[in-house]
């Protein structure tokens, strides 16, 4: 199946859309109102013949932000329950945004430390109140 630009921007402008309503774990705001999200920091490029690359980048609040971590693990489970098509995600800080950014694009890009965390009831009922979309 071959994508031209245009179909894989709008790809993204897709993404860009589930992830912007993610609430974040402090306030009561959303990821996008608080320029966590923004939409020049998703890209979805062609991974295989039947498979995508969704890029995301996030800036936290703070550059010693202690939530990156559990905002990058929202922001994995919010794709993983709403894409509709098979693709591998890369989520990362966005470069210079936060002093610990190798360690929680480490942590967020490894299948099994997430797969742990999301086996920890404390933390999933944390990450599934930032997944709830609010009604404004």
């Amino acid at each position: 199946m071959k994508m031209d630009e245009s179909e894989l921007e709008e790809l993204s402008a897709t993404v860009y859309d589930i992830l912007r309503t993610l609430r974040d774990p402090e306030k009561d705001a959303t990821l996008e109102d608080l320029n966590v999200i923004q939409e020049d920091r998703v890209k979805v490029e062609k991974f295989s013949e039947d498979k995508f690359l969704v890029k995301v980048e996030f800036v936290p609040t703070v550059p010693h932000c202690s939530l990156a971590t559990l905002i990058g693990l929202c922001i994995r489970q919010k794709l993983q329950q709403c894409l509709p098509y098979p693709c591998k995600v890369d989520i990362n800080i966005a470069p210079g945004t936060h002093t610990t950014e190798e360690d929680v694009n480490k942590q967020i890009n490894d299948k099994e430390r997430v797969a742990a965390a999301l086996e920890n009831p404390n933390l999933m009922q944390v990450v599934e109140k930032c997944l709830v979309e609010k009604d404004y």
